[in-house]
Protein backbone atom coordinates (compact mmCIF):
# COMPACT_ATOMS: atom_id res chain seq x y z
CA UNK A 1 0.00 0.00 0.00
CA UNK A 2 2.09 3.09 -1.09
CA UNK A 3 -0.75 5.92 -0.81
CA UNK A 4 -3.31 7.12 2.10
CA UNK A 5 -6.15 6.41 -0.87
CA UNK A 6 -5.00 2.47 -1.03
CA UNK A 7 -5.53 2.15 3.01
CA UNK A 8 -8.79 4.11 3.19
CA UNK A 9 -10.15 2.91 0.30
CA UNK A 10 -13.24 2.70 -0.69
CA UNK A 11 -13.17 6.19 1.35
CA UNK A 12 -11.24 8.75 -0.48
CA UNK A 13 -8.59 10.78 1.57
CA UNK A 14 -10.84 14.15 0.83
CA UNK A 15 -13.43 12.57 2.66
CA UNK A 16 -11.53 10.84 5.41
CA UNK A 17 -10.19 14.53 6.48
CA UNK A 18 -13.42 16.11 5.98
CA UNK A 19 -15.82 14.14 8.24
CA UNK A 20 -13.03 11.66 10.14
CA UNK A 21 -9.71 12.71 10.91
CA UNK A 22 -9.56 13.66 14.37
CA UNK A 23 -13.64 13.69 14.97
CA UNK A 24 -14.98 10.44 14.86
CA UNK A 25 -13.85 6.79 14.37
CA UNK A 26 -14.07 4.69 10.67
CA UNK A 27 -13.92 1.28 10.23
CA UNK A 28 -13.34 0.11 6.69
CA UNK A 29 -14.72 -3.86 5.89
CA UNK A 30 -11.65 -5.28 3.69
CA UNK A 31 -14.27 -5.63 0.29
CA UNK A 32 -12.08 -6.87 -2.55
CA UNK A 33 -8.41 -5.34 -1.36
CA UNK A 34 -6.28 -8.48 -1.21
CA UNK A 35 -3.19 -5.69 -0.39
CA UNK A 36 -4.95 -5.08 3.42
CA UNK A 37 -5.09 -8.97 4.19
CA UNK A 38 -1.22 -9.42 3.46
CA UNK A 39 0.09 -6.54 5.02
CA UNK A 40 1.06 -9.56 7.76
CA UNK A 41 0.32 -13.29 7.93
CA UNK A 42 1.05 -15.89 10.71
CA UNK A 43 4.26 -17.16 8.99
CA UNK A 44 5.56 -13.80 8.66
CA UNK A 45 5.02 -13.53 12.28
CA UNK A 46 6.47 -16.96 13.71
CA UNK A 47 9.93 -15.79 11.38
CA UNK A 48 9.83 -12.61 13.14
CA UNK A 49 9.35 -14.34 16.81
CA UNK A 50 11.88 -17.17 15.98
CA UNK A 51 14.51 -14.18 15.24
CA UNK A 52 15.25 -13.89 18.98
CA UNK A 53 18.03 -11.71 18.66
CA UNK A 54 15.54 -8.96 17.61
CA UNK A 55 13.72 -8.27 20.18
CA UNK A 56 14.61 -6.76 24.16
CA UNK A 57 11.95 -7.04 26.84
CA UNK A 58 11.33 -3.28 25.89
CA UNK A 59 10.19 -4.82 22.45
CA UNK A 60 8.13 -7.72 23.06
CA UNK A 61 5.34 -7.60 25.89
CA UNK A 62 3.38 -10.12 27.20
CA UNK A 63 0.24 -9.27 29.05
CA UNK A 64 -2.30 -11.56 30.46
CA UNK A 65 -5.72 -10.91 31.83
CA UNK A 66 -4.63 -6.88 31.51
CA UNK A 67 -1.89 -7.26 33.71
CA UNK A 68 1.73 -6.98 32.06
CA UNK A 69 3.96 -9.72 32.77
CA UNK A 70 7.06 -8.69 34.33
CA UNK A 71 9.71 -9.19 32.16
CA UNK A 72 12.06 -11.34 34.48
CA UNK A 73 9.60 -14.16 34.04
CA UNK A 74 9.80 -14.39 30.59
CA UNK A 75 13.43 -13.21 29.50
CA UNK A 76 17.08 -14.48 30.37
CA UNK A 77 20.07 -12.56 30.40
CA UNK A 78 22.12 -14.04 27.22
CA UNK A 79 25.75 -13.34 26.22
CA UNK A 80 26.24 -12.22 22.83
CA UNK A 81 29.30 -10.70 20.97
CA UNK A 82 28.85 -7.37 22.40
CA UNK A 83 28.17 -8.31 25.79
CA UNK A 84 25.44 -10.00 28.21
CA UNK A 85 21.91 -8.75 26.74
CA UNK A 86 18.37 -9.27 28.51
CA UNK A 87 16.13 -10.79 25.66
CA UNK A 88 12.91 -12.70 25.37
CA UNK A 89 12.94 -16.59 26.34
CA UNK A 90 11.14 -17.94 23.15
CA UNK A 91 10.21 -21.24 25.16
CA UNK A 92 8.87 -19.21 27.68
CA UNK A 93 6.81 -16.98 25.84
CA UNK A 94 5.45 -19.95 24.15
CA UNK A 95 4.31 -20.97 27.45
CA UNK A 96 2.66 -18.18 28.01
CA UNK A 97 1.20 -17.76 25.17
CA UNK A 98 -0.23 -21.30 25.73
CA UNK A 99 -1.64 -20.20 28.66
CA UNK A 100 -3.66 -16.99 27.03
CA UNK A 101 -1.29 -14.22 27.21
CA UNK A 102 -1.52 -11.69 24.37
CA UNK A 103 2.25 -11.19 22.92
CA UNK A 104 2.57 -7.25 21.69
CA UNK A 105 5.43 -6.95 19.58
CA UNK A 106 6.50 -3.03 19.47
CA UNK A 107 8.67 -0.92 16.73
CA UNK A 108 7.70 -3.68 13.76
CA UNK A 109 7.83 -0.73 11.88
CA UNK A 110 10.58 -1.71 9.42
CA UNK A 111 11.31 -5.30 9.86
CA UNK A 112 9.31 -6.08 6.69
CA UNK A 113 8.74 -4.36 3.70
CA UNK A 114 4.91 -4.04 3.59
CA UNK A 115 5.22 -2.74 6.94
CA UNK A 116 8.25 -0.12 6.32
CA UNK A 117 6.15 0.82 3.13
CA UNK A 118 3.26 1.49 5.14
CA UNK A 119 4.63 3.03 7.74
CA UNK A 120 6.26 5.59 5.59
CA UNK A 121 3.14 6.85 3.77
CA UNK A 122 1.79 7.33 6.87
CA UNK A 123 4.33 9.66 8.63
CA UNK A 124 4.45 11.40 4.96
CA UNK A 125 0.92 12.02 4.46
CA UNK A 126 0.07 13.12 8.00
CA UNK A 127 3.81 14.86 8.89
CA UNK A 128 3.81 12.33 11.60
CA UNK A 129 6.24 10.15 13.86
CA UNK A 130 4.64 6.19 12.67
CA UNK A 131 5.29 2.88 14.97
CA UNK A 132 3.55 -0.15 14.61
CA UNK A 133 3.07 -2.50 17.03
CA UNK A 134 1.29 -6.66 16.30
CA UNK A 135 -0.78 -7.81 18.50
CA UNK A 136 -1.12 -11.96 18.80
CA UNK A 137 -4.00 -12.62 20.91
CA UNK A 138 -6.34 -15.63 21.74
CA UNK A 139 -10.00 -16.45 22.05
CA UNK A 140 -12.00 -15.03 24.82
CA UNK A 141 -8.68 -12.97 26.01
CA UNK A 142 -8.83 -9.15 26.83
CA UNK A 143 -4.78 -8.21 26.72
CA UNK A 144 -5.65 -4.32 27.87
CA UNK A 145 -8.86 -3.12 29.53
CA UNK A 146 -10.41 0.00 28.75
CA UNK A 147 -7.95 2.87 27.66
CA UNK A 148 -7.16 5.37 25.11
CA UNK A 149 -3.98 6.51 23.26
CA UNK A 150 -1.88 9.39 22.95
CA UNK A 151 -2.01 8.57 19.33
CA UNK A 152 -4.23 8.08 16.42
CA UNK A 153 -4.63 4.68 15.63
CA UNK A 154 -4.32 2.65 12.30
CA UNK A 155 -5.52 -0.65 13.15
CA UNK A 156 -5.27 -3.87 10.34
CA UNK A 157 -6.37 -6.85 10.87
CA UNK A 158 -4.41 -9.83 9.21
CA UNK A 159 -5.47 -13.05 10.78
CA UNK A 160 -8.59 -14.19 12.77
CA UNK A 161 -10.87 -11.96 13.94
CA UNK A 162 -11.48 -9.41 17.22
CA UNK A 163 -14.19 -7.42 18.08
CA UNK A 164 -13.30 -3.61 19.20
CA UNK A 165 -15.71 -2.10 21.65
CA UNK A 166 -15.53 1.92 21.16
CA UNK A 167 -17.40 4.07 23.72
CA UNK A 168 -18.57 7.74 23.18
CA UNK A 169 -16.43 9.54 25.26
CA UNK A 170 -12.60 10.53 24.59
CA UNK A 171 -9.54 12.71 26.71
CA UNK A 172 -9.69 15.49 24.88
CA UNK A 173 -6.27 16.23 23.19
CA UNK A 174 -4.59 14.05 25.47
CA UNK A 175 -0.12 14.43 25.54
CA UNK A 176 0.47 12.13 28.84
CA UNK A 177 -0.92 9.01 30.36
CA UNK A 178 -2.09 8.93 34.28
CA UNK A 179 -0.48 6.41 36.42
CA UNK A 180 -1.48 2.78 35.51
CA UNK A 181 -2.62 1.99 38.89
CA UNK A 182 -6.18 0.51 40.04
CA UNK A 183 -7.60 3.72 41.19
CA UNK A 184 -6.95 5.24 37.00
CA UNK A 185 -8.21 1.77 35.21
CA UNK A 186 -11.70 2.15 37.64
CA UNK A 187 -11.68 5.86 36.63
CA UNK A 188 -11.29 4.95 32.82
CA UNK A 189 -14.34 2.41 33.15
CA UNK A 190 -16.44 5.19 34.87
CA UNK A 191 -15.88 7.68 32.33
CA UNK A 192 -15.74 5.99 29.31
CA UNK A 193 -19.06 6.70 28.79
CA UNK A 194 -21.94 4.49 27.08
CA UNK A 195 -20.83 1.79 24.20
CA UNK A 196 -21.03 3.46 21.54
CA UNK A 197 -20.47 0.48 18.69
CA UNK A 198 -19.13 -2.50 18.41
CA UNK A 199 -16.69 -3.62 15.79
CA UNK A 200 -15.90 -6.77 14.55
CA UNK A 201 -12.51 -6.35 12.67
CA UNK A 202 -12.27 -9.42 10.13
CA UNK A 203 -8.61 -9.90 8.25
CA UNK A 204 -8.49 -6.83 5.78
CA UNK A 205 -10.47 -4.31 7.53
CA UNK A 206 -9.28 -0.81 8.55
CA UNK A 207 -10.10 0.74 11.75
CA UNK A 208 -9.56 4.07 12.58
CA UNK A 209 -9.84 6.03 15.92
CA UNK A 210 -8.75 9.71 16.45
CA UNK A 211 -6.02 9.99 19.36
CA UNK A 212 -8.09 10.00 23.21
CA UNK A 213 -10.78 7.47 22.03
CA UNK A 214 -11.59 5.38 24.60
CA UNK A 215 -12.34 1.47 23.45
CA UNK A 216 -10.95 -2.08 23.77
CA UNK A 217 -10.95 -5.30 22.22
CA UNK A 218 -11.33 -9.00 22.61
CA UNK A 219 -10.13 -11.75 20.42
CA UNK A 220 -13.08 -13.74 18.77
CA UNK A 221 -12.99 -17.75 17.57
CA UNK A 222 -9.20 -18.71 18.07
CA UNK A 223 -6.31 -16.42 17.61
CA UNK A 224 -6.20 -13.12 16.35
CA UNK A 225 -3.43 -10.91 15.11
CA UNK A 226 -3.29 -7.28 13.95
CA UNK A 227 -1.13 -4.47 13.29
CA UNK A 228 -1.72 -1.30 14.88
CA UNK A 229 0.12 2.22 12.97
CA UNK A 230 0.29 4.65 15.24
CA UNK A 231 0.34 8.18 14.14
CA UNK A 232 1.55 10.96 15.82
CA UNK A 233 2.43 14.21 14.23
CA UNK A 234 4.08 17.18 16.24
CA UNK A 235 1.81 18.85 18.15
CA UNK A 236 1.92 23.09 20.10
CA UNK A 237 4.45 21.50 22.84
CA UNK A 238 7.65 21.35 20.19
CA UNK A 239 7.37 25.48 20.01
CA UNK A 240 8.80 26.21 23.15
CA UNK A 241 11.99 24.17 22.66
CA UNK A 242 12.27 25.75 19.12
CA UNK A 243 11.55 29.33 20.20
CA UNK A 244 13.95 28.98 22.91
CA UNK A 245 16.43 28.78 21.02
CA UNK A 246 16.00 31.19 18.27
CA UNK A 247 14.83 33.50 21.16
CA UNK A 248 18.07 33.10 22.67
CA UNK A 249 19.81 35.18 19.76
CA UNK A 250 18.27 38.51 21.04
CA UNK A 251 19.83 39.79 23.77
CA UNK A 252 16.65 40.84 25.23
CA UNK A 253 16.11 37.54 26.26
CA UNK A 254 19.27 37.35 28.11
CA UNK A 255 18.23 40.00 30.11
CA UNK A 256 17.79 39.93 33.76
CA UNK A 257 14.53 40.42 34.66
CA UNK A 258 13.32 43.24 37.10
CA UNK A 259 12.74 42.47 40.79
CA UNK A 260 9.20 41.85 41.26
CA UNK A 261 9.26 44.42 44.17
CA UNK A 262 10.51 47.53 42.14
CA UNK A 263 7.63 50.24 41.70
CA UNK A 264 4.81 47.87 42.22
CA UNK A 265 5.86 45.09 39.72
CA UNK A 266 5.71 47.95 36.74
CA UNK A 267 8.79 47.21 35.65
CA UNK A 268 8.74 43.24 35.43
CA UNK A 269 5.52 43.33 33.93
CA UNK A 270 6.62 45.74 31.05
CA UNK A 271 9.68 43.41 30.63
CA UNK A 272 7.57 40.32 30.08
CA UNK A 273 4.88 42.17 28.22
CA UNK A 274 7.99 43.19 25.59
CA UNK A 275 9.33 39.41 25.84
CA UNK A 276 5.69 38.07 24.76
CA UNK A 277 5.77 40.32 22.09
CA UNK A 278 9.21 39.08 21.05
CA UNK A 279 8.07 35.57 20.78
CA UNK A 280 4.91 36.47 18.94
CA UNK A 281 6.77 38.18 16.23
CA UNK A 282 9.49 35.22 16.37
CA UNK A 283 7.19 32.97 15.97
CA UNK A 284 5.11 34.87 12.98
CA UNK A 285 8.80 34.89 11.17
CA UNK A 286 8.63 32.75 7.94
CA UNK A 287 12.08 31.15 8.68
CA UNK A 288 10.51 30.10 12.52
CA UNK A 289 7.62 28.05 10.06
CA UNK A 290 10.47 26.60 8.23
CA UNK A 291 12.41 25.44 11.38
CA UNK A 292 8.78 23.89 12.03
CA UNK A 293 8.55 21.84 8.63
CA UNK A 294 12.02 20.81 8.86
CA UNK A 295 11.20 19.54 12.56
CA UNK A 296 8.38 17.30 11.09
CA UNK A 297 10.33 16.15 8.17
CA UNK A 298 12.84 14.63 10.43
CA UNK A 299 9.86 12.42 11.56
CA UNK A 300 9.59 11.00 8.15
CA UNK A 301 11.74 7.64 7.25
CA UNK A 302 14.04 7.61 4.36
CA UNK A 303 13.85 4.51 2.67
CA UNK A 304 16.31 1.99 2.55
CA UNK A 305 18.50 1.86 -0.59
CA UNK A 306 21.02 -1.29 0.01
CA UNK A 307 21.29 -2.93 -3.37
CA UNK A 308 24.59 -5.14 -2.67
CA UNK A 309 27.08 -6.28 -3.58
CA UNK A 310 26.65 -2.95 -5.81
CA UNK A 311 27.56 0.23 -3.94
CA UNK A 312 25.11 3.28 -3.77
CA UNK A 313 26.12 5.33 -7.30
CA UNK A 314 27.17 8.82 -6.10
CA UNK A 315 26.10 11.97 -8.26
CA UNK A 316 29.46 14.26 -7.85
CA UNK A 317 29.11 18.13 -8.30
CA UNK A 318 31.82 20.58 -8.12
CA UNK A 319 30.68 24.20 -7.35
CA UNK A 320 31.90 26.83 -10.20
CA UNK A 321 32.17 29.78 -7.88
CA UNK A 322 28.87 31.66 -10.01
CA UNK A 323 25.96 32.56 -8.14
CA UNK A 324 23.23 30.53 -7.79
CA UNK A 325 19.38 31.17 -8.18
CA UNK A 326 17.70 32.23 -5.07
CA UNK A 327 16.49 29.62 -2.61
CA UNK A 328 14.37 29.97 0.00
CA UNK A 329 12.68 27.64 2.87
CA UNK A 330 14.36 24.54 4.21
CA UNK A 331 16.58 23.67 1.17
CA UNK A 332 18.33 26.91 1.55
CA UNK A 333 20.17 25.46 4.57
CA UNK A 334 21.19 22.24 2.29
CA UNK A 335 22.46 24.73 -0.48
CA UNK A 336 24.53 26.78 1.45
CA UNK A 337 26.37 23.66 2.84
CA UNK A 338 26.60 22.47 -0.85
CA UNK A 339 27.86 25.99 -2.67
CA UNK A 340 30.18 25.90 0.64
CA UNK A 341 32.21 22.65 -0.30
CA UNK A 342 34.97 22.31 -2.79
CA UNK A 343 32.96 19.23 -3.98
CA UNK A 344 30.11 16.90 -2.51
CA UNK A 345 28.24 13.78 -3.68
CA UNK A 346 24.19 14.85 -4.22
CA UNK A 347 23.59 11.48 -2.16
CA UNK A 348 25.68 12.99 0.44
CA UNK A 349 24.18 15.76 0.79
CA UNK A 350 20.41 14.00 0.89
CA UNK A 351 21.85 12.11 3.92
CA UNK A 352 23.46 14.85 5.95
CA UNK A 353 19.96 16.95 5.61
CA UNK A 354 17.43 14.82 6.39
CA UNK A 355 15.58 17.25 7.79
CA UNK A 356 14.71 18.90 4.38
CA UNK A 357 12.90 17.23 2.10
CA UNK A 358 14.93 14.81 -0.37
CA UNK A 359 12.73 16.22 -3.41
CA UNK A 360 12.97 19.94 -2.69
CA UNK A 361 16.82 19.43 -2.16
CA UNK A 362 17.20 17.69 -5.83
CA UNK A 363 14.60 20.79 -7.11
CA UNK A 364 17.40 22.65 -5.74
CA UNK A 365 20.28 21.09 -6.95
CA UNK A 366 19.32 20.81 -10.50
CA UNK A 367 18.02 24.50 -10.65
CA UNK A 368 21.85 25.70 -9.94
CA UNK A 369 22.91 23.06 -12.15
CA UNK A 370 21.04 24.16 -15.06
CA UNK A 371 21.89 28.02 -13.90
CA UNK A 372 25.48 27.09 -14.26
CA UNK A 373 26.55 27.01 -10.28
CA UNK A 374 27.11 23.60 -10.15
CA UNK A 375 28.83 21.51 -12.47
CA UNK A 376 28.85 17.17 -11.99
CA UNK A 377 31.99 15.69 -12.59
Amino acid sequence: MHTLDELLHPITPDRFFAEFHGRKPLHIPAGDSAAKRELLNWNTFNDLLNQSSIWTAQSLKLVRDADPVPPEQYCRTVQTQSGPSVRPDPAKVAVFMATGASVVAGDAQDLTPRLAEVSAMLSRAFAAAVGANLYCSFKGVQAFGTHYDLHDVFAVQVEGEKVWRLYENRAEAPVDFPPDTPETRRWLTQSRGRLMTEVRMRPGDVLYLPRGWCHDALAQDGASLHVTFSVTPLHGRIIFSLLEQAAMQDPAFRTYMPPTDRDGGKALQAHLTDLGQRLARLAALPAFRDEVAMTQERLVPRPARFALPQPMALTAYRPTGLQGPACVGPAAHAMHWALSQPDFALEELVAQFDFVAEADIRAAIDQAEKAGALKRF
